[in-house]
């Protein structure tokens, strides 16, 4: 296991040097003014353009402007932003927290939705249950995020008037900023409105959770209801029901077991997929995270937004499956072998 750890903590480390290099590029590949790239100020003067070519060592060879970049990087100065002309890193605190929250629920609402209903699907694959939760599989796979978005907040917003359509919270609740987290900070703030807020805040949550949900939800019902039947199909389990032991006990006792094993590294990669389409969601439900300040930056041509954007998302994605293939490692010796 030790060995299977150096091994991928390598590889992680590897792929990050890669996107740190690329992020490093991006500043001389955007159209403009390098040093305008670099530091997010808009106007310049003669004598400050002299201090940040010296402070961000353009007058040094690529290699160390690449290592004042990591070191900027490192100690946080991510330069300002176009748009706002605030700290990037300030703003990404800010915005990153409310993505998370909204992934976190979206892949916890497919798990507990999708694992179960998958194993229903292959416990009786030629039911009228069965093929129905597969019919309703392949219809969630191929629903476009957006226009699903749309559809229910002209029914659930507009035309029944249940849901909000936009925003995390009503702007009549003033909710201390604490860690991002809106549910968190609700249930640790002193207010005396702290139930109506998180009941308010939970109407904001359900619909661009159950949106970005869909999908992932989706491929959770597919993958557990192949994943049943492989396993279904294997020695052990039919020596199991040999030996007398009903479907259910041998589900319960030998399936589900080796079954959901693989489960873990869908966290991984459906927490990369959920990141992606979390920006759409964003947008559509204007819901104030980093996807969104994202796009919005790429409409702005926001370029030091862009590289600060693209190289925390990229960190966060290949740090969560680069995790969770550990996890899965761990569980499983036949990972670390192969």
């Amino acid at each position: 296991m030790t060995r299977y750890l150096f091994r991928r903590l390598f590889l992680m480390m590897f792929v990050l040097l890669a996107l740190s290099l690329l992020a490093f590029s991006l500043g001389y590949m955007f159209p403009g003014d390098i040093v305008q790239n670099l530091s997010g100020l808009r106007q310049i003067d003669e004598n400050q353009r002299q201090q940040l070519v010296s402070y961000y060592q353009l007058d040094q060879n690529y290699l160390q402007q690449y290592l004042a970049f990591l070191n900027r990087i490192a100690h946080g100065d991510w330069g300002l932003s176009f748009a706002s002309q605030q700290p990037l890193l300030q703003e990404i605190k800010l915005l990153l927290p409310a993505t998370l929250e909204l992934a976190a629920y979206a892949l916890l609402l497919s798990f507990v939705i999708g694992i179960p209903l998958g194993i229903v699907a292959a416990f009786k694959p030629d039911s009228i249950i069965g093929k129905s939760i597969s019919a309703l599989a392949m219809i969630g796979y191929s629903l476009p995020i957006f226009w699903w978005g749309l559809l229910l907040i002209m029914f659930f917003s507009l035309a029944l008037g249940l849901l909000p359509s936009a925003g995390r919270i009503s702007v009549l609740y003033e909710i201390p900023h604490r860690s991002g987290f809106m549910l968190y900070d609700i249930w640790q703030a002193d207010i005396s409105y702290r139930t109506e807020a998180l009941h308010n805040a939970l109407q904001h949550l359900f619909l661009p959770t159950v949106v970005l949900a869909t999908f992932p939800t989706t491929v959770m019902i597919r993958f557990v209801r192949d994943a049943m039947l492989n396993v279904w199909e294997q020695n052990y389990i039919k020596t199991a029901r040999a030996k007398g032991l009903n479907r259910g006990q041998v589900l319960y006792r030998h399936g589900l077991r080796n079954a959901l094993l693989p489960v873990i590294r869908q966290i991984g990669l459906q927490f990369s997929t959920l990141i992606t389409l979390a920006m759409l969601t964003e947008v559509i439900f204007s819901w104030p995270g980093i996807g969104r300040w994202l796009i919005d930056s790429i409409y702005q041509r926001n370029y030091p937004a862009i590289q600060a954007g693209l190289l925390v998302i990229s960190t966060m994605v290949i740090t969560i499956n680069m995790l969770t293939e550990i996890l899965h490692a761990f569980f499983n010796p036949l990972a670390r072998r192969g």
